[in-house]
């Protein structure tokens, strides 16, 4: 079951509901039903998550910094409740606009010490 879930969606882009981008798939958390079968929960998505799946190197790199923009740590992943998906084609479709989405702890980092910084960011349509 874990290749066809990984086949279906990890790495795929992430789409809200007006047709923005808000990150890929970096992971799925799985649940257990009452009959103990197992589904898809959530989507999860963040330098984090992705560290931690490639591993290695490449992947503690991706963590350790991704943690430089943070003061939580770990860092914590974009966490997407499965029911707010509304289709699998070669993207995932949200139900949900990217705005109603808990914002990335690193994007938020980045915006507040970087982007807000720059003059007319207040005026960029993000």
């Amino acid at each position: 079951m874990r290749l066809q879930v990984s086949r279906r969606l990890l790495d795929r882009q992430l789409v809200d509901s007006g047709g923005r981008l808000v990150g890929k798939v970096d992971d799925v958390e799985f649940a257990f039903g009452a009959d103990s079968t197992p589904y898809v929960s959530a989507l999860l998505s963040g330098p984090g998550v992705l560290g931690a799946r490639v591993g290695g190197r490449i992947g503690r790199m991706l963590v350790l910094t991704a943690e430089r923009f943070v003061t939580d740590r770990p860092v914590a992943p974009l966490r997407i409740p499965y029911r707010l998906v509304d289709r699998v084609d070669s993207a995932v479709w949200l139900r949900v606009r990217l705005d109603e989405l808990p914002p990335s702890p690193v994007e938020e980092w980045l915006r507040r010490n970087l982007v807000d910084r720059i003059p007319g960011a207040g005026r960029a349509g993000g």
